[in-house]
């Protein structure tokens, strides 16, 4: 797959369908594959040129080595106590290595979606970088501070384990998690997440690329609560009823933040994106762009 010059980094991107373009962001530690066949299916059906991405540190994008290694287990500590520490970059230089990507594809203006931390990244971009936006979507994901961020123990447990030390073990524990996240609206696809584990382990795992992103997560800089109120880009926030990791209030939250924003809550859906929610996902983005056409 191509690779483009992007912010002083390489970005690994892939682009289906044609039409007005839409970048799907993905979230923490995910690589642009978990973005589900059946989602980009339907949004290039709707007439989206759709570009996902592997986001920095992850995947076949750059790996930013000199950064460091941050210790994970002590900046979570630190942020539940309201003492964050200083990331090794923050989610606002993940942004900028989306409109690196728009520039080098020759888009001066797109249609933006994330999830999780992606959907942090959509908000920056909504912030900083409005011009560069004809909608955002935020999908789980959270505009910042403790109460909304902070979920079940259970699931942040799993969201910070150790990595594995094999490709079996990394598959075991690939399922676990989304067992864990999933919500009880949709049926859980073993088979489905196991295919998928070994296709991002095939692809490259980078548990250090992982912890500088979760550093950048919390760092103090990713509250974007105050900035989120001069957001005017139109914006669409989805969150599932049933999350686990990021609770519903923080999709909430965020929408209430936003002047103008829409809110969509998804029924049963945990902190996964189940094959049968494809469908109403992106019927509402195919919705939201139509609503707001200018």
């Amino acid at each position: 797959m191509p690779v483009a010059q992007s912010n002083g980094i390489e970005i690994d991107y892939e682009v289906q369908g044609e039409g007005e373009p839409l970048v799907l962001i993905m979230g923490f530690s995910a690589q642009r594959i978990v973005w589900p066949r059946e989602l980009i299916d339907e949004l290039v059906r709707h007439g989206f040129q759709v570009v996902t991405l592997d986001n920095r540190d992850v995947g076949k994008s750059s790996k930013l080595k000199h950064l460091g290694v941050p210790d994970v287990q002590k900046a979570l500590m630190r942020s539940v106590l309201g003492r964050p520490l200083p990331g090794p970059y923050r989610i606002a230089d993940m942004a900028l290595d989306v409109v690196g990507l728009l520039d080098a594809l020759g888009i001066q203006r797109a249609h933006v979606a994330g999830a999780s931390m992606g959907g942090m990244i959509a908000q920056e971009l909504a912030i900083a970088h409005a011009d560069r936006l004809l909608t955002m979507t935020s999908i789980m994901s959270t505009p910042g501070g403790r109460r909304n961020t902070l979920g079940k123990p259970q699931a942040i447990r799993k969201l910070v384990d150790k990595p594995a030390k094999t490709r079996d073990e990394h598959l075991g524990k690939f399922v676990e998690t989304f067992r864990v996240l999933g919500g009880p609206g949709f049926p859980f696809d073993e088979a489905r997440m196991r295919t998928l584990a070994g296709e991002v382990w095939d692809r490259g795992m980078h548990p250090a690329g992982a912890a500088r992103q979760f550093g950048a997560i919390l760092d103090a800089s990713s509250d974007r609560r105050a900035r989120l109120r001069r957001v005017r880009v139109p914006t669409l926030v989805m969150h599932g009823t049933h999350d686990p990791l990021i609770p519903e209030r923080a999709g909430k939250a965020t929408a209430k933040l936003i002047p103008g924003a829409r809110y969509v809550p998804i029924p049963g859906m945990g902190h996964n994106f189940p094959a049968a929610a494809m469908p109403f996902i992106a019927g509402a983005i195919q919705s939201h762009v139509l609503a707001n056409r200018r």
